[in-house]
């Protein structure tokens, strides 16, 4: 029997196409979402702390960086977050509501409701939908990024039951774990914006040392933990300043360090200038061997973060570098001479 193709069709787009169908399609799970969805809530402490449900993961920011220039890191290798997991669902009663009127509309074939049916033990009143072991365990199903990256139609896994306190199966990738947590939690993080103090502050002159520096106020660690309540499970993704990288935005130019790269120490990084070092080759900064003349150089400042991550039963480990930065427009005037 072939099935129609509106089912053969990954998880999370056939739910978009069903949320269409109607009201009764959308029975929410006790995820927090629609089927295939990512439906956010979030809820405050009174000090302006946020906690996010997201697709069955709960989020607690209250630890992340704030302010107006904070950003997401992006990995530092071909790695990336998962673009879609699995979590928790339903309840046996949840996904019976969900899926019934889905098969009392007719709109998946009379053949391929009947599988499912059979599939879910429907017509056992008190088996059904292993209703007999409420309270025992989940339906899973998944949930997908709500930006839709790179991957976000792999999970296309049907509902499986998961009896409370057993893993996930093995086989099935992304369903949620402390790592997999950890993983999500790492694309929630925000850290500080990257604009470097330059000095001497009057201006940037042409082969006068600038130092730069970073406000070790801001910078640092930063962490998001993300839990899955239902089956007593959580990770914590901690993000840790270690190196600026300066690109001055000319080969015209000499770095400090020579390799561009100023290592953070003693919570901050590079060194506030001092009057009276104009000509002192700074811990960190930059040279430039000519004027921008009408225009400006763009600075590239960009902040390494070395992320790790601790989760239940003592798990935990690294995840992938994090970088996140910001370009800045430089002004490089000649030096004037007076003639007498």
């Amino acid at each position: 029997m072939k099935r129609r193709k509106v089912l053969i069709l990954p998880v999370g787009l056939a739910a978009l196409l069903l949320s269409a169908v109607g009201p009764a399609h959308a029975q929410k799970g006790f995820g927090g979402g629609t089927d295939g969805q990512t439906e956010q809530s979030a809820n405050t402490d009174g000090k302006g702390n946020v906690s996010v449900t997201v697709g069955g993961v709960v989020f607690d920011r209250s630890k992340n960086g704030s302010g107006d220039s904070v950003g997401a890191v992006t990995s530092s290798t071909s790695w990336s977050p998962p673009a879609c997991w699995y979590a928790p669902k339903y309840t046996p009663e949840q996904l019976q509501k969900y899926l019934e009127p889905i098969w009392e509309a007719e709109s998946t074939g009379y053949e391929w409701d009947a599988k499912q049916r059979e599939k879910y033990n429907a017509l056992d009143e008190k088996k059904g939908f292993n209703k007999d072991k409420t309270g025992k365990g989940f339906w899973w199903g998944s949930y997908v990024n709500e930006s839709y990256p790179p991957g976000w139609d792999k999970c296309d896994t049907e509902y499986f039951w998961v009896d409370q306190g057993d893993p996930p199966p093995a086989d099935i990738e992304n369903a949620v774990t402390p790592e997999v947590l950890a993983e999500l939690a790492y694309a929630e993080i925000r850290v500080p914006g990257t604009e470097v103090t330059l000095a001497p502050a009057e201006a940037t002159k042409v082969n006068l040392p600038t130092w730069a520096w970073l406000d070790g106020a801001e910078f640092k660690p930063v962490s998001v933990t993300a839990s899955v309540e239902a089956i007593g499970i959580e990770a914590t993704a901690t993000a840790e300043p270690v190196s600026l990288r300066i690109e001055p935005g000319t080969p015209d130019a000499e770095i400090y360090p020579a390799s561009g790269v100023c290592e953070i120490k003693g919570g901050r990084i590079g060194a506030p200038y001092e009057k009276g070092r104009a000509d002192e080759a700074p811990p960190c900064g930059v040279k430039y061997l000519r004027s921008s003349g009408d225009g400006t150089f763009p600075l590239q400042a960009t902040v390494t973060w070395e992320i790790h991550w601790t989760g239940s039963g003592g798990a935990g480990g690294d995840l992938p570098d994090g970088t996140f930065g910001a370009t800045q427009d430089v002004v490089v005037q000649e030096i004037q001479a007076v003639n007498r």
